[in-house]
């Protein structure tokens, strides 16, 4: 059987400034250990406008407007550079604020978000401009009275939803005592189901795939849903799946902090390849409590808050065709249980194993697709540039085994490594922003082997101190050797019948 192939990608960001004030978990914090302090007090003045958002180049490249080597070459910080101002990209899109409330609604399947009547009138004639909408999912839109939006949130623990500092609507408690349930917990996760099903909607809209054709749904962001039961049991993948229409898929969740995308990408390539399904979709949706993290460090600096935006991607993973890049699924790197914790150690395991089982180099491959977060978010928090620092520790890997020069490793970096561009959104930039380029680079592109990272800190869970990680190589597809190897049903059958054949006729002869 024939490997499985990176077949097409959707990206979306969703501007939502106010959820960092409401939502975000270092805002939210702040409230209660310091609720008069001057970051809050002065925190709107800190918030970038949608403009801004949609003409930062790294917001433009992750939604495929901008190559890593067009970012490249506008500098190593661009805060202060301005592209031309656009929502649509080849990707996906970045939406505002207002019409993602719109899609809050209408991914809600329990009557729990409220939309003051107006806000969702003008929001919703806006959101049915966008391509990806349809008349049929808001048909039964209602909106609701402010006195009763207020009333919720002031008397019945509701979460607000405010746009530009208004109060113009809620999502309500599922519950009246199950913490899994409360308004924060729904608003959480149905944040994470709606921006997962605007990147899924732009997988299908813009390849021209049709939902039904989708077999099953991986959904791989860090949240989780379930009642005081199960707590996490799930399952995010299916409700985003009868969102986009794919009436044909079941799925299920996985999870493991920011290495999940990855884990996520070598199962349903797993999955295809096995011949279990023709065609995979992985999807994740975007986190609130992420919101703002770093913008403490940020308003320190003098910059605007950056981590404004929530992310989402969908990925689809299908039967080989003979053009699309190939999943090496025997070429994996994984950090196990006994390979340490050092960030040495973790980076060998990731990196050396797979290469070794080629036979290949460190050079061998083009690019290095590691954590791609944003250097302008993570530096002025003293994080420095996370993706440089990964690639750093592969050409020191490269020295190790003889594969690069010392003297080269600022070398190596510029040839097999790239600015990030992803925004700090935990599981997000963790390899798969580069899978759209991929996917270009090795069909139309010059280069013939990438290598997807994915790394997890499983310790916040207070479970283990452990560290996580996985990796694996894709490459061109070379379709004339895979149909040289191919071998039909058919084709299998004749050759049983004529060796059975053949040895009844032997059997005969010696009787």
């Amino acid at each position: 059987m024939s490997y499985a192939v990176l077949k097409n990608v959707g990206y979306a960001l969703v501007h939502t400034p106010d959820m960092i004030l409401h939502n975000g978990a270092t805002q939210t914090t702040e409230k209660l250990v310091n609720p008069d302090s001057d970051y809050l007090k002065n925190i709107r003045s800190s918030y970038r406008s949608y403009e801004d958002v949609i003409s930062y180049p790294p917001n433009q490249t992750y939604i495929g407007n901008l190559t890593p080597e067009e970012l490249k070459k506008l500098g190593d910080s661009w805060v202060d550079v301005k592209l031309k101002p656009q929502r649509e990209g080849k990707y996906g899109e970045i939406l505002p604020e207002d019409e993602f409330f719109v899609l809050l609604k209408i991914c809600d399947k329990f009557d729990l978000v409220m939309l003051e009547e107006k806000f969702l009138e003008t929001s919703l004639e806006k959101y049915l401009k966008n391509p990806i909408s349809n008349l049929e999912e808001t048909k039964n839109l209602k909106g609701t009275s402010h006195e009763i939006i207020e009333n919720s949130v002031l008397n019945d623990a509701s979460e607000g939803l405010y746009y530009n500092d208004i109060l113009v609507g809620c999502i309500k408690k599922a519950h009246d005592i199950d913490i899994n349930l409360s308004s924060h917990t729904i608003l959480e996760n149905l944040v994470v189901k709606a921006s997962g099903v605007l990147a899924f909607k732009h997988l299908l809209q813009k390849n021209n795939i049709d939902p039904n054709s989708v077999d099953y749904v991986i959904e791989c962001s860090e949240e989780a849903c379930g009642d005081i039961n199960q707590r996490g049991g799930g399952n995010f993948a299916k409700s985003i799946a009868e969102m986009v229409g794919a009436t044909g898929a079941t799925g299920c969740d996985i999870r493991g902090f920011c290495a999940a995308p990855v884990h996520s990408l070598i199962a349903a390539a797993s999955l295809v390849k096995a011949g279990t399904y023709d065609n995979v979709v992985v999807v994740a949706g975007g986190a609130t409590a992420k919101l703002g993290m770093n913008g403490k460090d940020h308003v320190k600096k003098g910059l605007p808050i950056l981590e404004d935006v929530l992310g989402a991607f969908a990925i689809l993973i299908s039967k080989n065709d003979g053009i699309s890049p190939i999943i090496r699924t025997d070429l994996i790197g994984k950090h196990t249980v006994g390979t340490g914790s050092s960030p040495q150690a973790v980076i060998t395991a990731l990196i050396s194993a797979p290469l070794d089982k080629a036979g290949l180099k460190v050079t061998d491959i083009d690019k290095y697709s590691v954590e791609m977060q944003n250097s302008d978010i993570t530096k002025p928090a003293g994080a420095g540039d996370v993706p440089e620092g990964n690639y750093k520790m592969i050409g020191a890997i490269g020295v190790k085994r003889g594969e690069v020069e010392r003297t080269g490793i600022q070398n190596f970096i510029e040839q097999h490594g790239m600015k990030g561009w992803a925004p700090t959104q935990g599981h997000i930039p963790s390899g798969v922003p580069y899978c759209g380029f991929a996917i270009e680079e090795l069909t139309k592109g010059v280069l013939n082997r990438v290598m997807v990272v994915g790394k997890g800190s499983l310790f916040l869970g207070r479970m283990t101190n452990l560290f996580d990680g996985v990796s694996v190589i894709i490459e061109r597809n070379n379709g004339i050797e895979e149909k040289k190897t191919e071998i039909s049903q058919e084709e299998i059958n004749k050759m049983i019948a004529n060796a059975m054949r053949e040895f009844a006729k032997n059997f005969l002869i010696e009787e």
